[in-house]
């Protein structure tokens, strides 16, 4: 029975905590996304930009 109080207590304090939360608006969310998806892709960009040059001197080495 100890333990089930215990587990009682967690869920309660858990949930009041986040009660507390500030939660990011739907605009920030949308922000946040875009500016993810954004990095993402100059990143993505970035590497194969490397992969290439780097796969283009190989060739030329090798031939």
């Amino acid at each position: 029975m100890k333990y089930f109080s215990k587990l009682i207590n967690y869920i309660k304090e858990s949930y009041a905590e986040l009660k507390k939360v500030t939660w990011p608006t739907k605009k920030e969310i949308t922000n946040y996304t875009l500016l993810v998806v954004c990095i993402s892709l100059a990143v993505a960009a970035f590497i194969g930009l490397v992969d290439y040059i780097l796969s283009f001197g190989m060739r030329q080495i090798i031939k």
